[in-house]
């Protein structure tokens, strides 16, 4: 099995070493570089590529953020898995749109960084669950406003599609999901793709968002 290649970008070298310390001889993973800023970043990229970057948002010059975006448009294959410790609400949704498949507060655990790379490195979406409650209470508090015009048709999904979207934005992963449903880990993710299609969804994210506005979920 390949090892998943990642980067780290942070402008402080004591962040860096720290979380180079924390997955060292983590079976399964290689840093392959490590950057202060954007611009060194964009360098290595001339020559080498990860499989994952774990980005700062705020550093010097280029931001977290507006690079994520710049790396989505030149190099849609390196998944982006933000570390920060910005965890408002504004430095989330802008991460998540600028293309960010991750978002974790600094003081992370070992175990959630490493779970977090792997679910990112399956084309997964991971956030910490404080990073999700804001997530959460952003769309219930858009939701009763009436602020979120984004709707949908639950009829329109099949019973298997919709213990799908429940169990997932109940906050159980795909594995869990998978585990729970009796079924593979792919038929799960084809299943959410399907959702995704059919709803017009873009993200997982609006997974959820769908599911509160369609009182799919206990709150």
């Amino acid at each position: 099995m390949d090892k998943i290649s990642i980067i780290l970008v942070d402008d402080h070298q004591l962040v860096r070493t720290g979380i180079a310390n924390l997955l060292t001889g983590e079976t399964g993973f290689e840093i392959i570089g490590e950057a202060a800023d954007a611009n060194e970043f964009l360098i290595l990229l001339e020559t080498v590529q990860p499989d994952i970057a774990v980005l700062d948002v705020a550093m010097p010059g280029m931001s977290g953020i507006d690079l994520t975006r710049l790396i989505k448009t030149n190099y849609p294959a390196i998944r982006i898995l933000i570390l920060s410790m910005y965890n408002s609400e504004e430095f989330i949704f802008n991460a998540i749109n600028a293309g960010a498949k991750g978002y974790l507060p600094k003081n992370t655990s070992r175990k959630e960084l490493i779970d977090a790379i792997r679910a990112v490195a399956r084309g997964e979406e991971y956030y910490a669950e404080s990073i999700s409650n804001v997530i959460l209470k952003s769309y219930i508090k858009k939701a009763k406003s009436g602020a979120d015009d984004t709707s949908g048709n639950e009829n329109q999904l099949s019973k298997r599609e919709l213990e799908v979207l429940r169990l997932f934005a109940e906050g159980f992963t795909n594995q869990e999901i998978a585990d729970k449903l009796f079924i593979s880990i792919r038929t799960v993710e084809s299943h959410k793709n399907h959702i995704m299609q059919r709803l017009e969804l873009k993200s997982s994210v609006d997974l959820v968002k769908f599911a509160i506005r369609n009182n799919m979920v206990n709150l």
